[in-house]
């Protein structure tokens, strides 16, 4: 029996997030194991590792917006927009004041276009960005609309800028410090990045990798695992009774009485047990609500025949 849940871990520098699954799956036993939300290597902090039918809200985690540590080094511009590229650039910060550091960031507040870096994980014409970029193919990237809800200067050591940033999916930290250096016109390129917070999962909850294999070895890991519903708290919930969790076992759309779901786009079902069986999307031109998600495997009968079914959701 696969164990069900999310484990927050925090991702040590130089260790790729696949490299942490594959720790995880090598001292658990357990192969239905996934993350949610890559980091690059440099980087450090909240990684969701997701277990068994915790992979299945993958999808949601990594809609929760984000909160990140940057340092970032004003003077050098590279191709990877980091510390580990080749250098491309060089710069003067020499002039640069803290009032315009300042002023530069909060220019970035709100929604604004972002161009992802070349080497990234992104795919374009059915190949990863990295591996075009690494042979030297030419790459031009569709800037991409990202929300940047706080940005703010936590110090200022030049050429050192350490900065605090809220953010949507799809932000690279890693453009955004390029893109502050092109700013200021001093050139740019993050040094260390930690991420603090990744939705209702924060760092200080995290887990290091020494911590998780003491657990391992105590035999108390499980014990650290989040519910499989943690991250979807945001959504609102509704009982069904056997008639709607018949349905939902059978991928049927179903009408739902709460009025205080209000026709939000998605909601937890649970059944009369206080189980969480599934997340129903909302169909408003129906208004019926449909099974985007299933979760548990229900043995039960046919409300209105009285036939026994086994259903897999």
């Amino acid at each position: 029996m696969s164990i069900d849940g999310i484990l927050s871990i925090n991702k040590p520098e130089g260790m790729t997030s696949f490299g942490v699954v594959a720790r995880l799956k090598c001292l658990t036993g357990e192969k239905h194991i996934g993350h949610a939300g890559t980091l690059d290597p440099i980087a450090t902090g909240v990684l969701p590792i997701c277990f068994g039918r915790g992979t299945r809200v993958t999808q949601f985690i990594m809609h929760s917006s984000k909160t990140y540590l940057a340092e970032i080094e004003l003077g050098t511009a590279t191709d990877t927009f980091d510390r580990e590229g080749t250098i491309t650039h060089r710069g003067d910060p020499a002039t640069t004041t803290k009032t315009q550091v300042k002023k530069t960031l909060a220019s970035f507040y709100g929604t604004i276009q972002q161009v992802p870096p070349a080497y990234s994980a992104l795919r374009h014409q059915g190949k990863r960005c990295y591996e075009l970029a690494r042979a030297g193919v030419p790459i031009q990237l569709t800037p991409r609309q990202v929300h940047i809800s706080n940005i703010e200067l936590i110090d200022y050591k030049m050429p050192v800028v350490t900065i605090k940033v809220e953010c949507s999916k799809g932000t690279y930290i890693r453009s955004l410090a390029h893109d502050l250096g092109q700013k200021l016109g001093c050139y740019a390129n993050l040094r260390n990045l930690t991420r603090v917070r990744y939705g209702d999962f924060c760092l200080e909850g995290a887990l290091s990798i020494a911590q998780f294999e003491e657990a391992v070895d105590q035999g108390t890991w499980q014990d650290h695992l989040y519910p499989i519903d943690s991250p979807l708290l945001n959504f609102k919930a509704a009982i069904v009774d056997k008639n709607g969790e018949w349905a939902i076992s059978n991928g049927q759309s179903l009408q739902l009485e709460e009025k205080h779901l209000s026709s939000d786009e998605y909601c937890r079902a649970y059944n009369q047990e206080g189980q969480l069986i599934a997340i129903l999307k909302f169909i408003a031109d129906h208004n019926l609500w449909h099974p985007e998600k299933v979760f548990r495997l229900c043995n039960f009968s046919d409300p209105e025949h009285g036939e026994s079914l086994t259903a897999n959701i």
